[in-house]
């Protein structure tokens, strides 16, 4: 068995005071997820969230891995295990994004109640779930 590592990050930004979340429909999955993506190389954990953010939004964000840090760990199909490390990053403004359509078909801003009922996995909503708690005591 193998382990595949991913980082990526719960990507939030305040709107009058109300806090969004960037959800992604994965193209080949079909699955409401946040953004992330595979370690390359000696990339730190940090590098390839940042990147993947990127690549897949074309946002440019700092990934903050300094106070909050979740894992999520399960077994793919092909027999491997998967750890997906998500920290959070935050959004200044309205940036426009870009969707890497090779791997995302649906990306959009949602508030709570809506990322938390739209994200596919219940581990991804505890993620959430965390992350809005965390930020709601900033």
């Amino acid at each position: 068995m193998t382990l595949e590592v991913s980082t990526g990050a719960v990507v939030y930004r305040r709107v009058n005071g109300e806090l969004q979340y960037l959800l992604e429909e994965s193209a080949t999955s079909h699955f409401w997820g946040f953004p992330k993506g595979h370690v390359e190389g000696d990339e730190t954990d940090e590098q390839a969230a940042e990147r993947e953010i990127r690549e897949e939004t074309g946002l440019h964000v700092h990934v903050d891995t300094a106070d909050f840090k979740q894992v999520d760990e399960y077994p793919l199909p092909n027999g491997n295990q998967k750890r997906t490390i998500i920290y959070l990053a935050e959004v200044q403004g309205d940036p426009a994004i870009t969707r890497q359509a090779s791997e995302i078909s649906h990306i959009d801003w949602f508030n709570y109640e809506d990322a938390h009922m739209t994200l596919t996995y219940e581990s991804l909503k505890v993620i959430l779930e965390k992350a809005n708690e965390y930020l709601l005591k900033q």
